[in-house]
């Protein structure tokens, strides 16, 4: 068994950091799944192509929290072999993440246009499909916005100032019927891209923080694996 407090030190690092790099993983496929199942219902604007992303985050989580027993169980029975398929799955990962990352931000670049081309299609959609209707009415309702970049969008739809009831959040008790006087100024389309920038710079800098713990990991593996081959060969 090895001995030197040198190796045993990296040991037990690396137990703690895969300890902490499986709850990375767990919360990654936390974070995943709340925007796959809070968010997905935007898809109407955005695209099923942006939609993967949740996906993804959740199979990485996944690998991340199965890569990471792998290396506990490394570190605790001092196999080198374990420890070297871990840094390997590790740096796989890593560069997996990082082609994710650069295709992300392509995409995202050209998440502007693809916003303002769905939200033409879905309003010149409005009275034929209930599809359209029900996404209108879900952006509307839970961003607090009215047509694309103001309520004057809907005359498109309506010959007078009416817009959908989902456009007024605080109509008056003596009004019936919603019109642009009192819908929410603000259009659906800014709002959503702001909302969805927030979201991908957070998620950008999750993913940044995570690259760099795996890179430590790595270095912290391959330290180890050395010291368990050496100590062996001169045993």
């Amino acid at each position: 068994m090895a001995k030197g407090f040198g190796m045993n030190c990296i040991k037990y690092l690396v137990f703690i950091f895969n300890f902490l790099f499986a709850m990375t993983g767990l919360f990654t496929i936390i974070i995943g799944a709340i925007i796959q199942s809070s968010y997905h219902h935007y898809e109407n604007f955005i695209g099923e192509s942006f939609w993967t992303a949740p996906i993804v985050l959740m199979v990485v989580g996944s690998l991340i929290f199965f890569i990471s027993f792998l290396g506990c169980c490394g570190a605790m029975r001092e196999s080198s072999c374990l420890i070297l398929t871990f840094s390997v799955f590790l740096m796989i990962v890593f560069v997996t993440e990082v082609g994710i990352g650069v295709a992300g931000y392509i995409k995202h670049s050209e998440l502007k246009d693809v916003l303002e081309k769905q939200f033409n299609r879905t309003m010149e959609d409005y009275t034929t499909s209930i599809e359209a209707q029900h996404a209108w009415s879900l952006v509307q309702g839970e961003l607090q916005c009215c047509g694309i970049n103001g309520p004057n969008d809907w005359k498109r739809i309506y010959i007078n100032t009416t817009v959908p009831s989902t456009c007024c959040h605080l109509l008056p008790e003596n009004v019936k019927q919603c019109t642009s006087v009192y819908a929410s100024q603000e259009g659906c389309y800014p709002k959503l891209l702001n909302f969805l920038d927030t979201k991908s710079l957070l998620l950008g800098f999750v993913g940044i923080g995570i690259a760099i713990v795996q890179l430590i990991g790595v270095v912290f593996a391959c330290a180890l694996s050395r010291a368990f081959r050496e100590n062996y060969e001169t045993v």
